[in-house]
């Protein structure tokens, strides 16, 4: 079943989430969701708090960049099998010098901007079964991971832009907020609710 992502200004996106444990109710049903609803948006990861759930658990899956001729052949290989669930992940390690990406987000439709992040993690998680890993990922597949663990964290990527890019994306955030956009997949928007 395809779920409403929420949008930007709704105060799940704020919180640090909570980690779960095998007894969270209907969890493979959850996770089936996430990826009906992450596909049907043409999403490459999707965070638990996305959905209004403030749960530890995250989605990704970077096979749509396996086609960017950016890439090397052996990065394109790599990115075309990545698909993974993340529950309660903790990164340990960030290294390396930071380089820019152009990020986006199914909350924040249409806003892209460059961020700054480190290119190598260590990450520790667990997977649908709760086997216990600890995982080096570098360069996009990285990046993909730490987009979707700040959700996790109640941190979004505009928040690690400058203050001048802030102000400037000021009224477009307001806007996906009050839901004066159009969107090719169902929202969930903060001030439409309040209204009712």
């Amino acid at each position: 079943m395809t779920l409403p992502i929420v949008a930007y200004g709704d105060p799940v996106l704020r919180k640090k989430a909570a980690s779960i444990d095998k007894n969270y109710p209907k969890l493979d049903e959850l996770i089936a969701n996430m990826k009906e609803t992450m596909y049907g948006a043409f999403g490459v990861g999707l965070a638990a708090p996305q959905i209004g759930l403030p749960i530890r658990l995250f989605l990704v899956d970077t096979s749509p960049f396996a086609e960017d001729d950016d890439f090397t052949k052996e990065e394109q290989a790599q990115l075309k099998v990545f698909q993974k669930t993340f529950i309660n992940a903790e990164i340990l390690a960030e290294e390396g010098d930071e380089w820019a990406f152009n990020e986006g987000c199914l909350s924040i439709p249409d806003v892209r901007e460059d961020v700054f992040r480190q290119p190598k993690i260590t990450i520790k998680y667990q997977d649908e079964d709760f086997n216990e890993h600890t995982d080096v990922y570098d360069g996009l597949i990285a990046r993909v991971v730490q987009h979707e663990y700040d959700h996790i964290e109640g941190v979004l990527f505009t928040d690690k832009l400058s203050g001048l890019k802030k102000r400037l994306i000021k009224g477009r955030l307001s806007n996906i907020s009050k839901g004066k956009i159009n969107v090719d997949y169902r929202m969930r928007f903060p001030a439409l609710k309040k209204k009712r």
